[in-house]
């Protein structure tokens, strides 16, 4: 079947058309065709018609019937495609043959022609292995390149072929599915004469990139391929010498260059000096460079953009470095600290565990400011205020995430006694704390990022809703300062007896404060008769129903306020003994005490869980292993510590908490072959987390035995033998009831008299964060996210990324269904499967995406692992029609279920994946630049999802610090 559009020599078609059956055809005023080998030839619509008629008749047969509907459906296809080509031209009028093919491709999809389209996409895929091949095969037999290359100091050199070829086949070694020669055969289209370093390294990156829609395994075919830039960039500068090294080189070389960047980083003054007493023959011997083969591209290129070391721009930093230089920052205390470090760069380096952004960021050099969250109380004084907002810029400085309790702050119109006149309320502090967030931004690594919560009952909470409206007065708007409803469970009582609800100033009611449970109920029901009487100055009734429809009105036309719940994080906190949870962090997984002079402090990392499922399950002796490493290095976190103000350094020694969390979640389930929306699910979630949970609270009690239990031990809920899943009954008998299952499958028993005899290291253990940046590191979903599409585009710091869903990719394969139809059909259908007829039911269940599921199976998930874990998690919901009663529902189950808190809330965005079948690279590479000298190269960028209006929180915004 010879299908090749505008060929000097096509054969006869087996019909042919008459010149008056494309009179419906656009005329073609000096149009013209690039062919693959440069020539220019006129534009000839009646090659596309002769094309489309042999894909047709060879799928169909050329009976009389089928050789007159044949006639007429190309008659009009013919037409849609010069149409197209037309509208898309502007004023240009040549076009690639390439683009012909594209457009041809695309009109027999969308005419619902899915046989004859994929005849023609196989045959396309076909020509280009064999043009390959020979592109290949010729570039081979010539006897000398006549391109050449740039250095950096400006002389030029021929361009190596062998290498390029060399490095492309060595990125490809060992992977399903992917091949060198279209990935050489489209570098090779983007090579000119006099090319410089960078370019040529662009050039074949990028061209890898094109092919990760079509192969899931060219992202890491692209990320090797950074590599060997990355190689080259690294090795040049810390020995002084222009050199390059083959992965296959790096066997050995990793080794040799490890002392040298050692002692190139504390010459820089950037690495601890300390690293430099450690073996560091033992501790090179101990890297292992496979490794580096591990990443996919978005991972690496994230790395290289935002965490490796660099000196004037240029990285001294290789990957297995740098995980070791977290391991040693990690390790500097252990007695014998090689052995750890070791222990701990296993862990990171093969991506079972990873710990947080700062500590990645930091650990190791001379700032080690390695803690992921910080909670401040702003007290109800000018000083107190500002000196809040200073804490925040010094917090936020080395990547701290901030979550600020305004609570206490008196409302507006409250008395103030010096000046005898009437405060302003908390709206204007909290217009210099969004700015000052803004303005520290963590030196370009990631934005400053804080969130503001505000209780319920404060006078303030009408205008706090409002604090993200793009409309009304904007020196009351706080467009980049996060936000959150901090809700005691008497609020959702009177919402749901559709009650009324009284608002107070602190400064007249500053207990309410810091009470919670039984104890809030009885002081706010006396406000609320003085306030009747007339003994309070500030104050307002509301029916507490049309507060709670506001509430929920802001979050899903702002994204904000997010909803948490006082209560439970009071109730079943470990530390109840020694203070309140006034707020939780940046992104709602933290639930620490604070007040004037604690400033609490969480340091985080995450279990990958992916790498500790099989088809059959948890392998519980490696979580075991992880876990109890993992919580070992996080509890050194707290020594080696930066501390930034002393409110911090205290809290966090006196306390030390950490909170472990986990990623990875949605593909451990595809694993298992387990879809999300299901009651497996459910208790897989249950299971995962009690894993987690028991292994995590014993490595705790472990270390106290060897280190002591924390300080402030004594009285907590863990010194009476109350462990999380204990705790649970906590809050059943406040609430007089809590529907939940509490089952159990260890040996609870046992574990809690080993806390009971030996203490705890760490008063909080467990929190699960958004993960957002570290899993792409990994190559995982984020924290326990479901799928937000199967096919889409990611946007971060780093730029945009098509991030394709692998474990699809397989099960298609096995079924024969993976072709270029599918991935235009993921593209059309926005990464959805449920709407593609050909995929079978079960798989459309396994890979249904994130708005195809009830959030109600979030919840219900959510729930089952909240009863084990000692903090929160940070849980987003997802709803693709929302309506006030959908939310209403959501949201009173989240309450009625337990949670502590929620998150972002998520709608449909309108625009997705580009619906385009051109082959082009997406996004931005930040690595090396795109210049004028390859644009010549077809780039189509897919669309980054966007909100329809404004609704919610839009997925995977780089502004937004879920996505970071």
């Amino acid at each position: 079947m010879s299908l090749d559009l505008h060929a000097e020599n096509a054969s006869a078609p087996i019909i042919h058309l008459r010149p008056e059956s494309l009179a419906a055809v656009p005329s073609e005023p000096a149009m013209q065709i690039i062919r693959r080998n440069g020539k220019v030839t006129p534009f000839d619509s009646g090659k596309i018609a002769v094309a489309m008629t042999k894909a047709f008749l060879a799928v169909e047969g050329n009976t009389a019937g089928a050789s007159r509907r044949v006639h007429e459906t190309v008659e009009q296809l013919t037409a849609d495609v010069v149409t197209a080509l037309m509208r898309r031209a502007g004023e240009g009028r040549t076009f690639h043959i390439e683009d012909v093919q594209d457009q041809v491709e695309l009109a027999l999809m969308r005419s619902e022609n899915q046989k004859v389209a994929r005849a023609y996409v196989l045959y396309r895929e076909d020509r280009a292995r064999k043009r390959a091949e020979e592109t290949i095969a010729q570039a081979s037999e010539a006897p000398q390149s006549a391109i050449h290359v740039t250095l950096t100091d400006g002389s030029r050199v021929r361009l190596d072929s062998k290498r390029l070829e060399l490095i492309v086949t060595e990125a490809c070694a060992g992977l399903d599915g992917v091949s060198p020669a279209p990935v050489l055969t489209e570098t090779q289209r983007n090579l000119y004469d006099g090319i410089s370093q960078d370019e040529l390294a662009l050039a074949s990156i990028m061209a890898a990139r094109t092919l990760v829609e079509q192969e899931p395994n060219y992202a890491y075919v692209s990320a090797r391929l950074l590599l060997d830039k990355l190689r080259g960039e690294v090795l040049s500068y810390v020995h002084k010498t222009s050199t390059s090294a083959s992965q296959a080189d790096m066997a050995t070389r990793y080794a040799d260059y490890f002392p040298e960047y050692v002692r190139t980083g504390i010459a820089a003054e950037l690495l601890d000096p300390e690293l430099a007493r450690f073996d560091l023959g033992r501790i090179a011997a101990a890297l292992k460079p496979e490794r580096d083969l591990k990443f996919q591209f978005l991972g690496l290129q994230t790395l290289y953009d935002r965490y490796f070391l660099h000196v004037r721009g240029k990285r001294i930093e290789l990957p297995q470095a740098f995980f070791m230089r977290v391991a040693m920052g990690l390790a500097l205390r252990e007695i014998d600290r090689e052995a750890k470090a070791i222990e701990f760069y296993g862990l990171l380096s093969s991506f079972d565990f990873m710990a947080s952004t700062p500590t990645l960021f930091n650990a190791g050099t001379l700032r080690p400011q390695l803690s992921s969250c910080f909670l401040t109380t702003v007290s109800d004084e000018l000083d107190g205020i500002f000196k809040s907002i200073k804490d925040n810029a010094l917090l936020a400085k080395y990547s701290g995430g901030l979550g600020n309790d305004w609570t206490p702050v008196r409302g507006l119109g409250a008395h103030i006694k010096g000046t005898n006149g009437e405060s302003q309320g908390i709206i204007p502090f909290l217009k210099v704390a969004n700015d000052t967030a803004i303005a520290v931004n963590q030196g370009g690594k990631r934005k400053g990022a804080v969130c503001a919560y505000l209780e319920t009952w404060h006078v303030d909470i009408e205008e706090f809703l409002d604090l993200r409206k793009n409309t009304g007065d904007d020196r009351r708007r706080t467009h980049d300062m996060n936000t959150a409803n901090w809700v005691p469970d008497l609020f959702m009582q009177r919402v749901q007896a559709d009650a009324e609800w009284t608002l107070f100033s602190p400064d007249e009611t500053a207990d309410l404060h810091d009470l919670y449970g039984a104890d809030f109920k009885a002081a706010y029901e006396a406000y609320e008769a003085k306030a009747k009487a007339g003994g309070l100055r500030v104050c307002k009734t509301v029916r507490a129903s049309d507060l709670w429809r506001r509430m929920l009105t802001m979050l899903f036309e702002t994204g904000h306020p997010w909803i948490t719940f006082k209560d439970p994080c009071n109730l079943r906190s470990p530390q109840r003994h020694v203070g309140v949870v006034h707020s939780s962090n940046l992104c709602t997984e933290i639930t620490l005490n604070t007040s004037a002079d604690e400033v609490a402090v969480c340091n985080l990392g995450s279990v990958n869980l992916l790498n500790h499922v099989g088809s059959k399950g948890i392998d519980r002796a490696k979580l075991k292993r992880t876990v109890t490493s993992a919580v070992r290095m996080l509890d050194n976190v707290i020594d080696i510590n930066f501390y930034t103000i002393p409110e911090a350094r205290r809290s966090n020694l006196r306390h030390r908490p950490v909170g472990l969390g986990l990623m990875g979640f949605q593909e451990a389930l595809q694993l298992q072959r387990i879809p999300i929306a299901s009651n497996d699910a459910v208790s897989f979630a249950d299971l995962s987390m009690e894993a987690i949970s028991y292994h995590a609270i014993e490595a705790s009690a472990d270390l106290a035995a060897e280190r002591g239990a924390y300080p402030s031990f004594a009285g907590s809920l863990w010194s009476k033998g109350i462990l999380p899943i204990d705790s649970v009954e906590l809050l059943a008998e406040a609430r007089g009831a809590l529907d939940l299952d509490r089952s159990s499958t260890l040996d609870w028993d046992r574990l809690r008299n080993k806390v009971k005899s030996a203490g705890m290291r760490n008063s909080n253990v467990m929190a699960i964060a958004p993960t957002a940046t570290i899993s792409n590191i990994c190559g995982v979903s984020q924290s326990i996210e479901p799928n937000y599409q199967n096919l889409f585009v990611k946007s971060n710091m780093s730029g945009d990324f098509t991030v394709v869903n692998d474990f699809l990719v397989r099960d298609l394969k096995t079924r024969g269904l993976w072709d270029e139809v599918m991935v235009s059909d993921l593209k059309y259908f926005d990464g959805s499967v449920g709407q593609i007829d050909r995929i079978p039911d079960d798989l459309k269940a396994l890979y249904a995406t994130a708005f195809e599921i009830d959030s109600v199976w979030l919840i219900e998930a959510a729930a089952r692992r909240q009863k084990w874990i000692d903090q929160s998690q940070s849980l987003n919901l997802y709803i693709a029609n929302p309506s006030g009663k959908k939310l209403d529902a959501l949201y009173r189950l989240a309450f009625n279920r337990g949670l502590k808190t929620t998150y972002y809330l998520r709608s449909r965005s309108a625009t997705h994946v580009e619906k385009s079948t051109l082959k082009g690279t997406d996004g931005k590479l930040n690595a090396v630049s795109v210049t004028s000298a390859i644009s010549h190269a077809p780039i189509i960028v897919p669309a980054a999802p966007d909100l329809e209006g404004v609704k919610a929180c839009r997925i995977d915004d780089p502004d937004c610090e879920a996505c970071q």
